[in-house]
Order: C-alpha cells, then sequence, then structure tokens
C-alpha cells in the first residue's frame, strides 16, 4: 500500500506554543500507524479570505514562518502554508516545504507560475485546491499552467467541494479519478467540505459531523490523501471553529482511512 498522505493542522497559526503542541499531539495520535503515514504539518500566516473584516486572519508571514520553522525542527516533519501574492512563494518556499494555492485563487495565473518557479528552485511540493466553482475537468488548466516550471509528481490537487446553491459545498466523487488522470496526487479536503461558506453571516458554518462520512467515501474513490484541520478546543478556534475536527479524534479517523485506502489499493 501506498501511504496516505495525511496534511493536519491548524487552520490558522494562532501561537507557536499551540503549533508545537498540535503538532506534537497529531504526531502522537498517529503513531501506531506513522508507517502507512506520509504527514505534514499544516499552519496558515494569513486567512486573507474571511467572511468579515473583524475577523482574525494570523500572524503575518515573519512570524508564521518562525512558528512552522520551530515545528519543523522540533519534530522533524515537513510543513505546509498557504501563499496569497506572487511575491510571498520565494520567501516561504525557502523555509516551508508544501507551498498551497488556496481555492479561491486557484486560476490567479501569476501566483500559480510563481508557486511553481520557488517550489522548483527550493525542490518543494506545490497543493493547489481546486476552486469551489470549477469542474474537476477544468483542473487541468492548472496542471498546464504547472507543467514546465515545476514536475508535475510534485504537484498535488485538492478537492475541497463545489458551491450548491447557497452556503453550501457538495463533493462530487467521481472528482478524484478525473484529476487522478492529469498525473497528480489527489487530496480530499476533509474539513472545508463540511463548511457552509457564509453560512452564520459574518462567519463560515459547518457540518462537522459529517467530516469522517465524507472522507471515508473520498479515500473509497481513489484519493490518495486527506486535508484536514484540528484543534485542541474546536470550538475555540480563531477560524473555521465549526469545522474543525477535534483533536482527541485524528488517530481514529486517520485509522479508518488507512484500513480504507488497503482495501482499495487492491485493486489497483
Amino acid at each position: 500500500m501506498k501511504k496516505l498522505k495525511l496534511i493536519c493542522g491548524l487552520c490558522v497559526l494562532e501561537s507557536e506554543d499551540l503549533a508545537i503542541e498540535v503538532a506534537g499531539r497529531i504526531i502522537e495520535e498517529i503513531k501506531p500507524i506513522s508507517d502507512k503515514v506520509d504527514f505534514t504539518f499544516k499552519g496558515s500566516f494569513d486567512k486573507a479570505n474571511r467572511s468579515s473584516f473583524d475577523s482574525y486572519r494570523g500572524p503575518g508571514l515573519e512570524k508564521g514562518l518562525e512558528i512552522l520553522e520551530k515545528v519543523k525542527k522540533t519534530y522533524k516533519v515537513p510543513t505546509l502554508t498557504d501563499i496569497h501574492l506572487p511575491e510571498q512563494c520565494d520567501p516561504v518556499a525557502s523555509v516551508v516545504d508544501v507551498l498551497q494555492v488556496p481555492a479561491f485563487l486557484c486560476r490567479q495565473t501569476d501566483l500559480v507560475v510563481s508557486a511553481a518557479q520557488a517550489c522548483k528552485k527550493y525542490d518543494r511540493l506545490l497543493n493547489v485546491k481546486k476552486g469551489q466553482f470549477l469542474s474537476p475537468e477544468e483542473a487541468k488548466n492548472i496542471v498546464k499552467k504547472v507543467d514546465g516550471f515545476l514536475p508535475i509528481s510534485s504537484l498535488m490537487l485538492t478537492e475541497r467541494g463545489t458551491s450548491f446553491g447557497y452556503n453550501n459545498l457538495v463533493v462530487d466523487m467521481s472528482s478524484f479519478s478525473i484529476m487522478k488522470s492529469f498525473g497528480v496526487s489527489v487530496i480530499h479536503d476533509a474539513t472545508h467540505c463540511v463548511q457552509r461558506p457564509g453560512g452564520l453571516g459574518k462567519s463560515t458554518g459547518g457540518k462537522r459531523e459529517q467530516i469522517e462520512v465524507l472522507a471515508r467515501a473520498a479515500i473509497a474513490a481513489g484519493a490518495d490523501g486527506l486535508f484536514m484541520e484540528t484543534h485542541p478546543t474546536p470550538d475555540k478556534a480563531l477560524s473555521d471553529p465549526a469545522t474543525c475536527l477535534d483533536l482527541k479524534k485524528v488517530g481514529e479517523v486517520v485509522s479508518q482511512m488507512v484500513k480504507i485506502k488497503e482495501v482499495v489499493d487492491e485493486f489497483n
């Protein structure tokens, strides 16, 4: 069985102490299956696309990179963070192992190309989230933009659901096989896909109870891994409290996905 890719951590970096705590606890949660999981710690230094002007955005680029570097050195694990502007790509790639293009920015050609170039320069990986407004077939245009600047083997596409009317997302399970046909790894965003975007008026709501069932379906449909945001006290998280997975459930959820992936891999 190929290892399950696991991108897991905080929605937004709140403090260095919390990042260190969460990374350490994730490692402990998945310790019994660590030989079957390829873990990357995730934390955003800026959440630029918040619903409200008053929402917490993060510690900023400089402090955020310091925190991620501390996590990386403490636990010897790769790290991932979002970039929002072309000029952020080089400094972020000099520290972080995986650059992530947020879903709303996946069609921003200058950003995608700059991220690919920075990843090539520093031998990093690139994860692009498929926008809520794109079909899986259209995601091939992302691959074409990256190709020539970065080996496609260093690119991941993440499915985070598609807008379905107002304040709702659905996951098309055929998306995984369609996007994998482009020659890239495909990740299921287990926590963002259960959002109710803008559902609370000034903030995003969500259906946390649907995280596990949709994750099971996604791995069964061929997803190579999971993206999950977690928090020790989800309802107190400074970003996406309605959809963060409780930290103490990470091991249980990931163990389920490993078992499902083992079965799926038998047929491939």
